[in-house]
C-alpha cells in the first residue's frame, strides 16, 4: 500500500461503549475485571491489524456504578499482561499528570515499552475530576489553566527522562567486564516551577526510542499541549467540517513550535453499531438504548455540563445560558453543547444522540456504510484514523474486524499486515533520537 495510511485503534471500554452493553445476552457482566476478556479484545484487534488497544482511566469512581461497569483495573498493569498475549498491536494507557509524579510515570511506561518490545503509548490527561482530587488529598479539581501549565512541565520532563539513556549506553561486554557506558547515561537535573528531578531513569530506551505520546483535549490549553508535545491526538468531532478545522488548527500550532505539520496523527472518537442491514443495525441500537436507564443518562449529561440534573427537562432544549465552568472537561462540554445547538435537540434527543453518555460520534449501519463514513472523513483530512469505540465488546469489535476492515483493505486505505514491529512503525512516526546524544555529538565536534 502506498500513500497516506489509515490508522485504527480500539478504545477498550469494558463491555462496550454503550452503558447497557453488559446487559446483552452475549455479554459477560464481570468482564471489566477479567483478564481473559481483555486478552480476547486485544487478540481480535491484532487479527484486524489495528494500530493499538487503548485503556482510558480515571483514578476515581466517577460514574454510576449502580448502572454500569467501569475501567477499574490499573491500565499499565493490565497492558503488561496483554503484552504477553500479543506480538504486534500497540498498547496505550491513560495516566494523569495531576495525580502522578514524573519519575514514577516515566519508569512505568518505559518498563511497559521494554516488556512489549516497543509497543507502548502514554495518553496524557490532566483529570478534570473532583472525585480524583479527593483521592489524592485535594478538596477538588484544580483550575484548568493551572493543570495544563503543570502538564506541560510534566510531559517535557518525562520525555527528558526517557531520553536520559543514549541508545548505545548498554554494553554488556563479558570479555572486558564493561556493563554500561556511564558516559552515555545522563542526569536530567530538572528544576522547574512544579518539579525537581535529578534523573537519570533506571531503564534504557526501547526499540522505538520512547513510548508514543498521545493527548486528548480540545480546549485552548489542550491544543497547545498537544501541538507542543504529542505524537498522536484523540479528538472529539461530530462533523467532517469540525474534524477538518480541528486538524488544521492543531497542525498550524505544531508548526509554530517548529514541528512538521504532519508530525501529529489525529484520531477522532468513533462509536459504531453495525448490522448486516440498516434495519438490523437500528434494531441493535434501539435494544442498547432501551436498556439505558434515563436517570443514568441524565446524571451523565448533567455531570458533563456541570449542572444540577433537576435543570434538565427531557422534552425541552438545554437550559440557557450555559457557560464553560473553569474545572470542566472542556472537550466534552463544548462537543456536547455544539451537538445540541446545531441540531436543535431536546434533552431526550440529545441523550439518544450521545448514546446515553457516549459523547463521541455514533455511526449506525452496515459494514459498507461504516467504511464509507471512515473513508469520507479520511479523504477530507478530518481524520488520520479513528479511536474506535464498538457498541459491545468483544463482538462489536469482531464484526468491525471481520466485516469493515476487509472493505477498507480492498479500497487500499488500510494495511493487510503489519510492516513494522513498534507502535511508532504502525503510526508512521519516526524514531526520536535521545536529546543527550545530540549534546554529546556537539561537544565532541
Amino acid at each position: 500500500m502506498s500513500g497516506r495510511q489509515l490508522h485504527l485503534n480500539v478504545n477498550v471500554l469494558h463491555a462496550g461503549v454503550y452503558p447497557s452493553a453488559w446487559r446483552l445476552p452475549q455479554s459477560q457482566p464481570d468482564a471489566f475485571l477479567d483478564l481473559d476478556h481483555f486478552m480476547r479484545v486485544a487478540r481480535i484487534a491484532e487479527r484486524g491489524k489495528l494500530d493499538a488497544v487503548f485503556l482510558a482511566d480515571t483514578p476515581a469512581i466517577n460514574d454510576r456504578i449502580d448502572h454500569r461497569p467501569f475501567n477499574a483495573l490499573e491500565p499499565t498493569v493490565l497492558l503488561a499482561a496483554l503484552a504477553t498475549a500479543t506480538r504486534h498491536v500497540g498498547l496505550v494507557a491513560t495516566a494523569s499528570t495531576t495525580y502522578n509524579e514524573p519519575f514514577n510515570l516515566a519508569r512505568r511506561f518505559a518498563s511497559l515499552d521494554l516488556v512489549s518490545r516497543g509497543r507502548a503509548g502514554w495518553n496524557v490527561v490532566t483529570t478534570a475530576d473532583a472525585a480524583a482530587g479527593r483521592n489524592f488529598g485535594f478538596a477538588g479539581a484544580s483550575e484548568h489553566g493551572a493543570r495544563y501549565a503543570r502538564a506541560r512541565e510534566f510531559t517535557d520532563l518525562v520525555h527528558a527522562l526517557w531520553d536520559s539513556w543514549e541508545d548505545d549506553a548498554f554494553v554488556g561486554d563479558k570479555a572486558s567486564g564493561r556493563f554500561i557506558d556511564t558516559a552515555k547515561v545522563h542526569a536530567v537535573e530538572h528544576r522547574g516551577a512544579h518539579y525537581a528531578v535529578a534523573g537519570p531513569l533506571t531503564v534504557p530506551r526501547s526499540a522505538q526510542g520512547r513510548p508514543v505520546t498521545f493527548q486528548a483535549g480540545g480546549s485552548e490549553d489542550g491544543r497547545e499541549l498537544a501541538a507542543a508535545t504529542a505524537d498522536a491526538v484523540f479528538s472529539l468531532a461530530q462533523t467532517i467540517e469540525d474534524g477538518t478545522a480541528y486538524a488544521r488548527d492543531l497542525r498550524a500550532r505544531a508548526a509554530r513550535y517548529g514541528r512538521r505539520p504532519d508530525a501529529l496523527v489525529v484520531l477522532p472518537g468513533l462509536a459504531t453499531v453495525i448490522g448486516a442491514t440498516e434495519a438490523e443495525a437500528r434494531r441493535r441500537q434501539d435494544e442498547l438504548w432501551d436498556l439505558v436507564p434515563v436517570e443514568y443518562s441524565l446524571a451523565r449529561l448533567a455531570g458533563t455540563l456541570r449542572l444540577d440534573p433537576s435543570r434538565l427537562e427531557l422534552d425541552k432544549p438545554l437550559p440557557e445560558p450555559l457557560s464553560l465552568p473553569p474545572d470542566a472537561n472542556h472537550t466534552m462540554f463544548l462537543g456536547t453543547l455544539a451537538l445540541a445547538r446545531r441540531d436543535r435537540l431536546t434533552v431526550r434527543q440529545l441523550l439518544r444522540a450521545l448514546g446515553g453518555g457516549v459523547g463521541h460520534r455514533i455511526v449506525v449501519g452496515t459494514p459498507e456504510a461504516i467504511a464509507d463514513d471512515i473513508e469520507a472523513w479520511f479523504r477530507a483530512g478530518a481524520a488520520d484514523g479513528f479511536n474506535l469505540m464498538p457498541d459491545v465488546l468483544p463482538d462489536g469489535l469482531e464484526t468491525f474486524v471481520d466485516a469493515v476492515v476487509p472493505i477498507l483493505q480492498r479500497r487500499g486505505l488500510f494495511r493487510r499486515d503489519y510492516t513494522g514491529a513498534t507502535l511508532r512503525d504502525h503510526l508512521g512516526l519516526p524514531r526520536p533520537a535521545s536529546r543527550f546524544a545530540a549534546t554529546d555529538a556537539a561537544a565532541s565536534a
